[in-house]
């Protein structure tokens, strides 16, 4: 089983899940001081992009009522505003009533932007 989705990160999100969180962090809130940084421009909080699989899990696979136990994430490339993502949770194994999940995350360019692996109880 794996499921595919498509999310671009928006001005709009990263502004709403700082104020919501209240990572102010200037690498994701000003372009002047992200000009300074090594990435040149604004990038999207690791969590934001990381929480579409949480989306993912509970509307599409293994869907309503799973239970995270765990998720293990590598944030291997920035993710820009304006990229447009594609996350793909796949299943790797199912014992009883857990489903171990691959979940990766590229960007419009096919590159692997984060890398991970969760446990999902799901009855």
């Amino acid at each position: 089983m794996e499921v595919t989705k498509h999310i671009t990160i928006t001005e709009e999100l990263v502004k709403n899940y700082a104020d919501l969180i209240g990572d102010r962090n200037p690498i994701h809130l000003d372009e002047e001081y992200a000009k300074t940084t090594i990435f040149k421009k604004r990038i999207a909080h690791g969590m934001l992009v990381s929480s579409f699989i949480s989306n993912i899990i509970a509307n599409n696979f293994p869907g309503k009522g799973s239970i995270y136990l765990s998720q293990d994430l590598k944030f291997l490339k920035p993710c820009y505003l304006g990229d447009k993502l594609q996350y793909i949770i796949k299943q790797v194994d199912k014992v009883n009533s857990k489903f171990y999940l691959s979940t990766r995350v590229y960007n419009q360019t096919k590159d692997l932007i984060l890398d991970g692996s969760a446990v999902i109880l799901k009855k």
